[in-house]
């Protein structure tokens, strides 16, 4: 790289960086995050377990209650399960997907079921991250009470409990209660292309 070029480069990545620092000074605030992952990407699972693998990392005790989903073996349980339990508690309470269990009773019961799970967990003084895996399917489907859920995490949820909530099709209240909002959009598949599920990507 030529020399004044190079210096060129210096100088800016000094003003970003001396504008960035004035940035970070103003950010002071410490608080429990209510995150919501959503749309019709894939990605917004593996993105919740990824900051459940922070937090074990970062000694941060932590659970997740797994909705809708059921007893199908995927690889975020096993390795939570059998080598991480003692740091991230593990709860399903979902039989299957809806079009898989074909009783909407039972898949109220086992979804109000993880929502009492839920709130143990998160008003529990030791945990500091759930993450309510698939709880979008669950309130879209009005399973659950999407105002006993959003009341609950503005206002009983621990100050420093971070939350959060995966599922396509958010519902707007929740959008509105959260902090962070993210959501996946679909550009390719390739179940469209006759691909099933890859272990390992998906499951």
């Amino acid at each position: 790289m030529p020399e004044d070029q190079n210096a060129r480069h210096a100088e800016k990545m000094r003003k970003i960086k001396a504008a960035r620092d004035r940035m970070m000074e103003t950010k002071t605030e410490e608080k429990g995050l209510i995150l919501v992952h959503t749309g019709a990407g894939k990605g917004k699972s593996s993105s919740g377990f990824g900051m459940i693998m922070r937090c074990i990392a970062h000694g941060m005790p932590c659970a997740v209650v797994q909705f809708i989903k059921g007893n199908r073996e995927t690889g975020e349980r096993t390795l939570l399960r059998d080598r991480f339990a003692d740091e991230c508690r593990f709860f399903v309470s979902g039989e299957g997907f809806t079009w898989e269990t074909q009783d909407r009773e039972r898949d109220i019961a086992a979804a109000q079921n993880g929502w009492k799970i839920a709130q143990e967990q998160i008003l529990d003084p030791e945990i500091r991250f759930v993450l309510l895996d698939e709880i979008n399917i669950a309130l879209r489907y009005d399973y659950l009470d999407i105002d006993e859920v959003v009341d609950f995490l503005l206002h009983q949820k621990p100050a420093m409990t971070h939350v959060c909530l995966t599922g396509r099709n958010a519902k707007p209240e929740l959008i509105e209660a959260a902090d962070l909002v993210t959501e996946m959009t679909l550009v390719k598949h390739p179940f469209r292309d006759g691909i099933k599920a890859q272990i390992g990507v998906e499951m």
